[in-house]
């Protein structure tokens, strides 16, 4: 956006009759406009309402972009994403995602229809000086999708963790918050609580979690992010949910 030199209208999160807000305050003001939101948002694990989104980007005539980095491989069909989870298919004009995350490589893409994509290569500057990926990842990206297409088996798996993690950390009083996803935040709040609890976990039961603090979160929202695989064993998400409950205990947060 910066390098575009376009207004940037920012709206509240999830917040739909905000988004409708805005575009009726500011969208005359150019002849093009453009409603971005993540598909998956990291932090929390909540999700964008798609739909209400495109239904807004059709009245106003707004084009779509949806940054899809944590719903590619984990929502939808086979992991196809969000799009695909809403049933959207053509009727998201930009759509972004990662080779980094859930395919397991590196690099990512943007789809769109052919015309916005030659002018994409043509004229984006991020793009034009970046680098091509080299021969062997583009064969890990191929053989992950191809993994993904043919049997769900791993997707089915993740959720079974995710589900399993949530429940057993809700059974000892913690907090989830409002995730709709694999993405599992245990919020805490307090800054130094949080710091405390990823040291102990690590450092007495060699489960490594990360804090996520100010200010990549507001201040007083502080959370250890948890993020289970299909490669997780329940013995795993047990023993970590073991290891959270005694070192919230020894901190006295339960």
């Amino acid at each position: 956006m910066r390098l575009s030199g376009a207004k940037r209208v920012v709206y509240k999160h999830l917040n739909m009759e905000d988004l409708r807000k805005q575009l009726t305050e500011h969208r005359k003001e150019g002849k093009r406009a453009l409603i971005i939101s993540d598909g998956v948002f990291s932090m929390d694990g909540d999700i964008t309402p798609l739909p209400d989104i495109v239904k807004l980007g059709e009245e106003f005539d707004a084009m779509t972009y949806v940054d899809d980095a944590h719903g590619e491989g984990v929502l939808g069909d086979h992991g196809r994403g969000i799009v695909d989870h809403f049933h959207l298919a053509g009727k998201v004009d930009i759509e972004m995602g990662t080779f980094s995350k859930a395919i397991g490589a590196m690099g990512g893409f943007v789809a769109g229809d052919s015309d916005l994509m030659l002018l994409m290569k043509q004229r984006a500057r991020p793009f034009l000086f970046s680098s091509a990926l080299d021969a062997p990842e583009v064969g890990a990206v191929l053989k992950a999708i191809q993994i993904l297409e043919r049997d769900d088996s791993l997707l089915k798996k993740l959720w079974h963790n995710s589900s399993l993690l949530k429940t057993e950390l809700s059974k000892i009083g913690l907090n989830t918050g409002n995730s709709k996803t694999p993405i599992t935040p245990v919020m805490i709040g307090k800054e130094s609580d949080t710091l405390e609890i990823s040291r102990i976990i690590y450092e007495e039961y060699q489960i490594f979690a990360s804090p996520i603090v100010y200010p990549t979160v507001a201040l007083g929202a502080a959370r250890i992010r948890l993020m289970p695989s299909a490669l997780h064993s329940e013995h795993d998400i047990l023993k970590t949910v073991e290891a959270f409950e005694k070192a919230a205990r020894k901190i006295g947060l339960i």
